[in-house]
């Protein structure tokens, strides 16, 4: 089976403290930014109350924080095998 060296391979994982926290909180806010400057069509579907979303529809707002946890995912994953977390 070709799976068998994937098996070998020993990712460190870091546990929860706040440090994780405030990286993902930093990275969805980037993400939100990010998509409130470059999605086009951002208050299509329904909204979200208020304007604390930037006036985001649940897809775009869907969308982003999708985005913001891969990357803040990511992020954690590189900076834990790199030895800062």
């Amino acid at each position: 089976m070709f799976t068998s060296p994937l098996f070998a391979v020993a990712v460190r994982a870091a546990d929860w403290d706040p440090k994780i926290a405030i990286i993902m909180l930093v990275c969805n806010i980037i993400a939100i930014a990010f998509g409130k400057a470059t999605i086009k069509h951002q208050n299509v579907g329904l909204g979200l109350p208020g304007n604390f979303f930037g006036g985001m529809g649940h897809g775009a707002m869907l969308g982003v924080t999708c985005f913001g946890h891969i990357l803040g995912a990511g992020t954690i994953l590189g900076l834990t095998n790199m030895g800062v977390l």
